[in-house]
C-alpha cells in the first residue's frame, strides 16, 4: 500500500520543501494552495496524513480543519499543522479540534519525516515496488557498532575489494548520532557490548524512521547460543558469529540488501555471453550461479547473442559439485541454441581429464583467444582447442 500525504498551503516552496522531504520514501504527495482546495481534494483522494497550513487566504487551515473533521468520511484523517513561531499558542488552542502534531515554520526535513513517520508506516523507495535493484558493485555503507579494534578491522580487511564504506563506532551514542546524519544501508552491531547495549540499540534503530527498515546484523561468537536466539527472537536481520567467515558476511550482506550479483557472474563482451566462475567459488557461490543461469542466458538470448564461453581460468578447485553446474550451463546454452566454448587454466585443465565425465572437454589458453575463435564461427565444445 503505497501512503498518500495532502500538503495544504499557499506557499509554493514549503508545498516544494515537503515533496523533497519524502522523495526518497515510498509514499505519494499531493498538492493544495488553500483550505477550499484542500477540503475538496481530501475528499477526493482520502489521504492517510494531511499537513495543514494555519494561515492561507479563501480559507485558512482552522477552518478547514473544523470542516474536515465535521465530516463523517473526513474527520479520522491524522492532520499536522504548520504554523509560523507567533501562531504557536493558537495552534494549542485549536488543538481540540482534533489535531494530531503541528510543527513551527521554518522546520527541518527531518523532523518533518519524523512526525509524519509517527503516523503512517513511511518506507523507503528501495523498499517499494518502483525500485531499481541494486548491484553488488554499487557503493553502499554499512555501520559497525562494535568496541574491540581488531573486529572491524577484521571486516574492513576481509571485504576491502568490494565498493562497500565500512565506518565503525563503538558505543549507542556514537551510532545513533551516525544514523541520524547518513542512515547506512545495514548495520552490524556486537552483541556483547556492555549492559545489552546492542538490544537497546536495536529498539531505538527500530523506532526512528530512517532506520526503521535498515538491515541489522547481531555479531557474537559462535558458542553463546542464548544470546543468538535472544537476537533472532528480538528481530535482528541475520546472525554472524565469531570467529568471523568473511564471505559468509558477504554473502548475508549482498541477501539483505537485496543487491544483484550476477554481474560477478555473468557478463556480456563483444556480443559474447560470458559465464564466469570466479577463483573461491563457493557453495554458497554455485547456489547464486545456479539461480540466475536461465535467466541471465534467457536475457542474453532475447538481445540477439547466440555465442557464449564458459570461462574458468581464474578457478582453483574442481569438484563433483562444479562439475554437476557446468552440465547444467551446458545444458541450458544447447537449449537456447547457444554455441559455446570453454576457457581453462592448466590446473583444471589436467584436473578435467581425471574424471570421466569430462575427460574430453578441450579449453582456451584465454578469453581472448576463445572470443576470437568465437568469431570466426564457433565449433561445437568438443571441437575446441
Amino acid at each position: 500500500m503505497r501512503y498518500k500525504i495532502l500538503t495544504v498551503d499557499d506557499s509554493k516552496t514549503v508545498r516544494i520543501i515537503v515533496k523533497k522531504a519524502f522523495k526518497t520514501y515510498d509514499c505519494e504527495i499531493i498538492e493544495a494552495a488553500n483550505g477550499v482546495e484542500g477540503l475538496a481534494t481530501a475528499a477526493k483522494e482520502n489521504p492517510d496524513v494531511i499537513l495543514l497550513d494555519v494561515t492561507m487566504p479563501v480559507m485558512d487551515g482552522v477552518e478547514m480543519l473544523t470542516k474536515l473533521k465535521s465530516d463523517p468520511a473526513l474527520k479520522a484523517i491524522p492532520v499536522i499543522m504548520l504554523t509560523a513561531e507567533g501562531g504557536r499558542d493558537n495552534v494549542l488552542k485549536i488543538a481540540k479540534i482534533g489535531v494530531r502534531d503541528y510543527i513551527v515554520k521554518p522546520f527541518k526535513e527531518d523532523l518533518l519525516v519524523e512526525k509524519v513517520g509517527r503516523i503512517i508506516d513511511l518506507k523507503p523507495i528501495s523498499e517499494g515496488d518502483h525500485a531499481k535493484t541494486k548491484s553488488i558493485f554499487d557503493p553502499a555503507t554499512i555501520l559497525v557498532v562494535e568496541d574491540k579494534p581488531a573486529i572491524l578491522q577484521q571486516i574492513q580487511e576481509g571485504i576491502k575489494h568490494t565498493p562497500w564504506k565500512i565506518a565503525g563506532v563503538t558505543a549507542t551514542g556514537e551510532a545513533i548520532d551516525y544514523c541520524s546524519k547518513t542512515p547506512p544501508d545495514l548495520i552490524v552491531v556486537s552483541l556483547s557490548l556492555p549492559d545489552d547495549a546492542a538490544f537497546t540499540l536495536f529498539r531505538l534503530l527500530r523506532t526512528n524512521v530512517k532506520t526503521k527498515y535498515t538491515p541489522i546484523f547481531g555479531l557474537v561468537v559462535k558458542t553463546d547460543l542464548a544470546v543468538q536466539q535472544q537476537a533472532q527472537q528480538v528481530g535482528f536481520s541475520a546472525i554472524v558469529t565469531k570467529p568471523i567467515e568473511v564471505q559468509d558476511l558477504e554473502a548475508k550482506i549482498a541477501k539483505a540488501m537485496n543487491l544483484d550479483t550476477s554481474q560477478r557472474y555473468f557478463a556480456t563482451a563483444d556480443n559474447i555471453f560470458i559465464m564466469r566462475l570466479p577463483e573461491n567459488t563457493s557453495p554458497a557461490a554455485l547456489v547464486e550461479v545456479a539461480n540466475y543461469l536461465k535467466p541471465k542466458t534467457a536475457e542474453a538470448v532475447d538481445s540477439g547473442i547466440y555465442r557464449a564461453v564458459i570461462d574458468l581460468h581464474e578457478l582453483k578447485r574442481f569438484d563433483m559439485t562444479i562439475i554437476k553446474l557446468l552440465f547444467n550451463t551446458m545444458q541450458v546454452f544447447r537449449e537456447l541454441a547457444l554455441q559455446y566454448v570453454l576457457v581453462g587454466n592448466a590446473q583444471i585443465v589436467t584436473e578435467c581429464k581425471g574424471f570421466e565425465d569430462t575427460k574430453g572437454w578441450q579449453f582456451f589458453d584465454s578469453l581472448d583467444d576463445a572470443k576470437t575463435h568465437l568469431a570466426k564461427g564457433a565449433p561445437a565444445l568438443a571441437s575446441a582447442t
